[in-house]
């Protein structure tokens, strides 16, 4: 089974991205990346194969390549529309070098040698965004055995928002059309984006639900900029599918209505609409109503916490330090010891205490931390403690500060013994 790694904190930034760490003199906006592919090499036997796409973003210098995220996988379908989206920092004073590349994922493995490799493409971020808003379609580069057929990627990158709004949706469907000749149906939905050009870019899929008409799908949640790219009046497509075993789907029906416009609807308790399959409808013209109807339970709108957000609000963060003082750390009056005595120089313990403490105290409006230490031989009488106070006061912890934290490390050091 397929498990997507966690999108890291790159690019100095908030999803996935390139480059330096942000200042506040350099030119910074968040861009989302809507990925998809067509005509994907066909790497299973029996089957199609099942595409993730993976970004990297790649060092100018050293052309080294360094994994940023994963898409979902996609089962049995060699024209992947990616649900999951990339958000980078775009920054016009760098070139930001990214790489994508697609396998073909069979197993549970995470490990990139352990699938087939279907293609990558390498370009610049500005290249995509230079786009403008339009789909920035190009060939991958194959493996050598198949450089006589072509595979293509997409990629669509609109600016984010600076609106931290969220949008919770609960739908259901009823009285959809029977496309299983066995059964009845089993509907997912396809909601999409009108971009620029006029084209639509998929913003996100529910899961499907099997063997019925009247669907109840769960809740689920978007980011307003997402949906929307800051233009309430852009438009919105909904779509059902019927999803096959084989991985093709059967078009059930859609509509279309903007973000304006479906809140109106919600608010005037009206958010019900007709799911309309113009062919059917075409072929049907008198005895045509609609395909099934698709209903908003409920819509809910509000502000997503950032961690800015809680810090400016009074939260608080504190830490406490405990400190290995068994003899496996090494003896320290020897160079590889963890607890290395070098008055020219910082121990690992106090890079440590340094590295975490001079970011948290910040954070703490007294800058009072406890400090303790384990498996030392403590004075006068060198006895082996498993929790004492390296300030060398049972009644309190407690230490001033980073540098507080660092005298009384070393005054325990330089005090009491480690313990064989």
């Amino acid at each position: 089974m397929y498990t997507s790694q966690p999108q890291a904190n790159q690019m100095g930034m908030g999803g996935v991205g390139v480059g330096q760490p942000k200042f506040a003199n350099t030119l910074v906006t968040q861009v989302e990346l809507s990925v998809s592919a067509k005509n994907l090499l066909d790497r299973d036997v029996l089957s199609k194969s099942d595409p993730v796409c993976v970004l990297y973003s790649v060092d100018p210098r050293t052309h080294q390549a360094i994994e940023i995220g994963r898409t979902e996988q996609i089962a049995n379908n060699l024209n992947p529309i990616w649900n999951r989206k990339f958000v980078v920092d775009y920054r016009f004073e760098e070139r930001q070098l990214l790489k994508l590349a697609i396998y073909d994922w069979d197993g549970a493995s995470s490990q990139l040698t352990s699938h087939d490799y279907l293609g990558s493409f390498e370009c610049s971020l500005g290249e995509i965004v230079a786009a403008g808003g339009r789909k920035f379609e190009r060939n991958l580069e194959l493996p050598k055995e198949f450089r006589n057929k072509t595979s293509t990627i997409c990629i669509v990158a609109e600016e984010l928002g600076a609106t931290k709004e969220v949008i919770h949706l609960k739908i259901n469907g009823r009285k959809l059309d029977k496309k299983d000749f066995f059964g009845k149906s089993d509907p997912f939905i396809v909601i999409s984006k009108a971009m620029d050009d006029g084209s639509y870019s998929q913003v996100h899929k529910t899961e499907v639900i099997k063997n019925t008409l009247n669907p109840d799908w769960r809740q689920f949640t978007l980011r307003v900029a997402t949906l929307t790219g800051g233009k309430p009046e852009r438009k919105l497509k909904f779509q059902v599918y019927d999803w096959d075993s084989n991985g093709s789907t059967d078009f059930i029906g859609e509509f279309e209505i903007t973000y304006a416009e479906l809140l109106n609807a919600t608010k005037e308790n009206r958010a019900s609409f007709s799911l309309i399959n113009q062919v059917k409808k075409d072929k049907n013209k008198k005895s045509y109503n609609n395909s099934g109807l698709m209903n908003f339970e409920w819509l809910r709108i509000e502000e997503e916490k950032t961690f800015l957000d809680y810090i400016q609000s009074g939260v608080q963060l504190h830490f406490t330090v405990a400190i290995d003082f068994t003899a496996s750390n090494g003896d320290p009056n020897n160079p590889q010891s963890l607890h290395y005595r070098n008055p020219n120089m910082d121990n690992q313990y106090a890079l440590a205490i340094k590295s975490v403490g001079e970011i948290i105290q910040d954070y703490d409006s007294d800058k009072s931390f406890p400090a303790l230490g384990f498996g030392g031989r403590i004075p006068p009488n060198g006895v082996v403690s498993h929790e004492f106070v390296l300030n060398g006061n049972p009644q309190s912890p407690f230490c001033q500060g980073v540098q507080g934290i660092l005298d009384a490390y070393h005054h325990s050091l330089n005090t009491g013994k480690l313990n064989e």
